[in-house]
């Protein structure tokens, strides 16, 4: 069975060998100011955004059983402000931000800023990285799916003709979510610019029907003093840990703004949090609280079931819906295109096999679509729609994957403080360990979501902690054996001036990510052939642990004789490998070959499980099949498949 070989350290062609590059550049064009901080509130803000449709009613739904109503909402909203002061403000606007990686944020920039201050590949480190990018992708399956659906539900509570279009809710949720992941091939860079604007005028919106009914109940204010919300979880006990599952909703998506700082830098995410979102939601949960109280006294359920919607004036009904399901789209779009991104972090970093990944646009790097990752959550969101039926009950899964997310920041934050910036131990102690018990607290209250739905973003996260271990170790092993077998390439160059094979015309390009190791292609073109190249080229790509390297910096030329020229390409764990570009630029440099007259050599391994690889055997074969399946090698690096070769081997792992 022939097989491409891994796009991680495999030693027959440029799958991702680790490098760091202090000289790493982040290429993106300065903006203003204003246009930024706009910018990130429709792509940084979009799932947080969404929050107030589904937050507080699943809060207030389970205390019920509660005792004085008037208790129960000033605990509820005096925890929800708490819970975004401390998890949004402090932790991740504060202090996370701080930790970034030239300029990129995210869970897999924080790995690998982590490794890069221990100095070496720490097995605890990897296995956190792999561990939050996993419960990432765990939530993304169902934030669309909670969000649009959230949405889509407020046509059951339209006036007069709410009745009418119950039936339909599921179906438009499933329609508008079918249609948004169809449209991921074209891009959204042309639709993008909306996005900010839109979600802007959402939260304007929020805050105004916040401020609308604080009259009702200004005693409302009184939630800003925690202690209600203490005394609310100390005096209810079992009910009240069960509640601060349901608040953890009104912070899901703050992860957002550490994961997209590359995007919009991070004064411009601070200051759109501080001076836009953050008042606005907060206005919007202290009117929710306010109209709950007001219609409590009116004996009026329907508030208490669905605050948000009961909220809004019946004149104001339809715009309302409306934007609020532009805005849902939008937070959905956000979450898809973070998926797009850490999977080009992941396969970069040889987490993931090689992937399909399309760009989409000309002029934003941003912009790609990666159609395996796109098939695969639109089929897990329609799967959740169709099991869950309704956002009450996707509640009920949704958070523990975020949750998870967030200890995982937290604790590879710790190496961060403490290698990066030095911090003492006391100073390490006053803010992280208070950050860790908030989010050991609401990881322990989602945990008892499990049994209602929570146990599927923790399968779909535990399978991709699976693929990402058995295709890092997989690699791993295939590349030590493939070492053991090779011949250095000082050695070869030794043997060959003594007994010089037939020279052929042109140029030969070997890919490898071993520059000193002769690639397995260059020895069975030898073996087999009999023949080697009047020029050869011993070509390696590596990936640093920054997010992007600058062009001077891309590409490193030495000469190990007068037939042997290594090259070593560098890119950061966000850019797309280009091999014909990068070679232009060595042409550049010095190194003179036609184009026209290279041939590009490339190892194709045929690989069969082995008893003895030191991975049992259901994971040898689950590493055949995801080697079966990656991207072609051609496609990846962009080389022209008319000037392409492959010889193949057959290796056991």
């Amino acid at each position: 069975m022939a097989v491409e070989a891994p796009a991680a350290p495999a030693k027959d062609e440029p799958a991702v060998s680790e490098t760091s590059s202090e000289h790493a550049g982040h290429g993106a064009k300065p903006q203003g100011f204003l246009a930024l901080a706009l910018g990130s509130v429709g792509v940084v803000f979009g799932d947080i955004g969404t929050s107030p449709l589904y937050a507080m009613r699943e809060a207030l739904g389970h205390s019920k059983a509660v005792g004085r109503p008037e208790d129960a909402v000033l605990g509820v909203v005096s925890l929800v402000i708490w819970a975004m002061t401390l998890i949004v403000t402090v932790k991740y606007v504060i202090f996370l931000m701080r930790a970034d990686n030239k300029g990129e944020g995210g869970t897999l920039a924080l790995m690998a800023l982590a490794q890069r201050a221990v100095g070496r590949r720490a097995l605890p480190i990897f296995l956190l990285g792999i561990a939050g990018a996993s419960l990432f992708y765990g939530d993304g399956i169902i934030t669309p799916a909670i969000s649009v659906l959230s949405a889509a539900e407020g046509l059951k509570d339209a006036p007069h003709l709410g009745h009418m279009f119950a039936p339909y809710v599921l179906p438009a949720a499933a329609g508008l979510l079918v249609a948004l992941f169809l449209a991921q091939s074209r891009g959204t860079h042309r639709m993008a610019a909306f996005f900010g604007p839109i979600t802007a005028v959402w939260f304007l919106v929020l805050g105004a029907l916040g401020l609308f009914h604080l009259k009702e109940d200004l005693s409302i204010f009184r939630a800003f003093w925690p202690g209600y919300g203490i005394q609310f979880l100390i005096e209810n006990g079992f009910v009240g840990f069960v509640i601060l599952g349901s608040v953890f909703l009104a912070v899901t998506g703050a992860e957002a703004l550490y994961a997209d700082m590359g995007h919009f830098g991070r004064s411009p995410i601070r200051a759109a949090w501080l001076f836009l979102v953050f008042p606005c939601l907060a206005l919007n949960y202290l009117g929710q609280g306010a109209h709950v109280l007001h219609a409590g006294e009116m004996h009026d359920v329907g508030a208490r079931l669905n605050p948000f919607w009961s909220m809004i004036p019946d004149f104001a009904y339809w715009p309302v819906l409306i934007l609020a399901t532009a805005a849902t789209v939008i937070a959905s779009q956000a979450v898809i295109t973070g998926a797009f991104s850490m999977t080009q972090q992941a396969v970069q970093l040889g987490l993931l096999p090689r992937l399909d990944i399309k760009r989409t646009s000309e002029t934003q790097a941003g912009q790609i679509f990666v159609p395996a990752v796109n098939s695969l959550l639109m089929t897990g969101v329609l799967v959740l729609l169709v099991v869950f039926q309704n956002s009450h009950r996707l509640a009920s899964a949704y958070g523990i994957a975020v949750t998870g997310a967030m200890f995982v920041d937290t604790l590879l934050a710790y190496v961060v403080a403490k290698r990066i910036w030095k911090w003492n131990n006391l100073q390490i102690a006053a803010l992280l360990i208070p950050l860790a018990i908030v989010d050991m607290t609401f990881i322990s209250s989602n945990l008892l979501k499990i049994p209602d739905g929570a146990w599927l973003p923790l399968a779909f996260g535990a399978a991709m902690v699976t693929l990402m271990w058995t295709w890092s170790r997989g690699v791993q092993i295939l590349s030590e054996k493939t070492r053991r077998d090779s011949v250095p390439l000082k050695e070869l160059i030794e043997i060959l001036a003594v007994r010089p094979p037939h020279r052929a015309a042109g140029t030969a390009i070997f890919l490898t990510s071993e520059p000193d190791v002769a690639p397995v292609a260059l020895m069975h073109n030898l073996k087999h052939n009999k023949v080697l190249h009047e020029k050869n080229v011993i070509l390696t790509v590596a990936t640093a642990e920054t997010p992007r390297v600058k062009e001077e910096d891309r590409i490193k030329i030495s000469a190990s004789s007068g037939d042997f020229t290594k090259v070593v390409l560098t890119y950061g764990f966000m850019e797309s490998p280009n091999i014909p570009k990068a070679l232009a630029q060595c042409r550049k440099q010095g190194l003179k070959f036609d184009i026209m007259a290279t041939s590009f050599f490339l190892g194709r391994r045929s690989v069969v499980p082995s008893s003895n690889s030191g991975m049992p055997l259901w994971q040898d074969r689950l590493f055949i099949f995801l080697m079966k399946n990656a991207a072609n090698p051609t496609d990846f690096f962009k080389i022209p498949p008319g000037r392409v070769v492959e010889l193949g081997t057959q290796v056991s792992v």
